[in-house]
């Protein structure tokens, strides 16, 4: 079964984040929404930040009036991160003023909800939202996905891998790049044939999507049998666990190759980079570094992950000059 075909089948329920520090207005929108959503919440601005890079949510219903950090804030954050940019923001609020509108609608909110919560307007503006999010994401899917794997491809790898690096400078965390390349796929396509080839070449695919598991982390198809995987927030070891997940996932489809050296099954080579993104590094070094590490991965008999630490590496080497 393609990525595109399970996909279609386990299409996920819209993904709703409710943001109120009075937790009896959370319990109202909850009990109104919850059947049809899966609703996470938050008490407080800053929570609702951490959340929605987390979650990705489909949707926000985010209360203007909150203690610290309050709702419109929230929304300029928001709307000023690439990350989350996307995510569509209804506004709910006890205040009708038209200025505080215009300036909901200047940061970039999509809809006011007014306290006290009317059942049936609240669900229809929700439901409105989210079709229109649904139809937005299908038309940028088109635009970013590969066509044959269904996943994300080479254009879409290079707009996150830049969003993510700035996001992992600005926050100082580590940023994790996984190249992978099908072992002597050639010789595959060779002896099964093309048709068999894209069919393999999508099996991988959807094994790659399925090992990933945050919605952070973005596998896409790099070129011809290369797969790349951006993983933000991950150290080395985190992204050599999940290499070592992805090289076990991949043996255990089983897919017959008689003409590789390495084994009598379809296999992957995994070259891993981690760095935490700064004014000395940069994405080109990432890449690189990353490569560098798949080859050595090919030369070791394939099969299997290299891996580096590049802020280790940039360590010694300014230990050395000292």
């Amino acid at each position: 079964m393609s990525l595109k075909q399970k996909t279609l089948k386990t299409a996920p329920r819209p993904k709703v984040l409710i943001v109120d520090d009075q937790p009896v207005n959370i319990r109202v929108l909850h009990e109104l929404l919850r059947e049809d959503h899966d609703i996470y919440m938050a008490s407080n601005g800053a929570s609702a930040i951490a959340k929605c890079h987390d979650l990705l949510p489909d949707l926000v219903l985010l209360d203007v009036v909150m203690e610290g950090i309050d709702g419109y804030e929230v929304c300029r954050q928001l709307k000023a991160d690439p990350i989350t940019a996307q995510i569509p923001i209804i506004f709910v609020t006890a205040y009708f003023d038209e200025v505080d509108e215009v300036r909901g609608f200047e940061l970039g909110a999509a809809d006011f909800i007014h306290k006290p919560i009317n059942p049936l307007i609240t669900q229809m503006r929700v439901r409105n939202q989210l079709l229109l999010k649904k139809q937005t994401d299908q038309l940028r899917a088109i635009a970013l996905n590969d066509g044959l794997t269904g996943i994300a491809n080479r254009r879409k790898f290079d707009a996150t891998l830049e969003t993510q690096w700035q996001h992992c400078q600005r926050t100082v965390q580590p940023l994790s790049l996984l190249m992978l390349d099908v072992d002597f796929f050639k010789l595959y396509n060779d002896h099964y044939g093309h048709q068999q080839g894209d069919t393999c070449l999508q099996e991988i695919a959807s094994t790659l999507q399925e090992s990933l598991q945050r919605p952070l982390d973005l596998v896409a198809r790099y070129g011809g049998e290369e797969f790349a995987a951006i993983l933000p927030h991950t150290n080395l070891d985190g992204a050599k666990h999940l290499g070592e997940q992805i090289l076990n996932n991949v043996r255990k489809l089983g897919l017959e190759h008689q003409n590789s050296a390495a084994a009598d099954t379809v296999t992957l080579s995994i070259g891993i980079a981690c760095s935490t993104p700064s004014k000395k590094g940069s994405i080109e070094d990432l890449i690189k570094a990353a490569d560098e590490q798949l080859y050595h991965a090919k030369e070791a008999g394939r099969a299997q992950l290299s891996a580096i630490d590049m802020d280790q590496l940039l360590s010694k080497h300014d230990s050395d000059k000292a």
